[in-house]
């Protein structure tokens, strides 16, 4: 009985961790506060990875800067290009702007 506890214990705490790790994800990118977020937003915050790992911060995502150190390189216009390509995929209901419960869901 008591493990039975413990383990919907965890699983609410989880749940709870879960939520609202998302709900701190949409209010980050997020920039204008207007509760729901513009292909610019999305854009603008998703790039904040290809900067990270521009390391010679020359534009271009070179093999060694790729996650595993291979690949083709990647320009920041590229890797902004596959950004709205996904942005539109989880933007469903297709209104220009993802509410938190798309942002959430796995792209289609």
């Amino acid at each position: 009985m008591r493990l039975g506890l413990a383990l919907l214990l965890l699983g609410l705490t989880i749940a709870a961790f879960a939520q609202s790790t998302a709900a701190g994800l949409f209010q980050a990118m997020d920039s204008n506060g207007d509760g729901r977020i513009s292909e610019a937003e999305y854009v603008t915050y998703m790039s904040q990875g290809f900067y990270r790992r521009d390391l010679n911060h020359d534009g271009v995502l070179e093999p060694e800067e790729l996650p595993g150190g291979h690949g083709k390189p990647v320009t920041l216009k590229e890797w902004q290009n596959n950004l709205r390509r996904e942005f539109h995929r989880l933007d469903r209901h297709h209104h220009g702007y993802m509410s938190p419960q798309e942002l959430m869901q796995p792209p289609q």
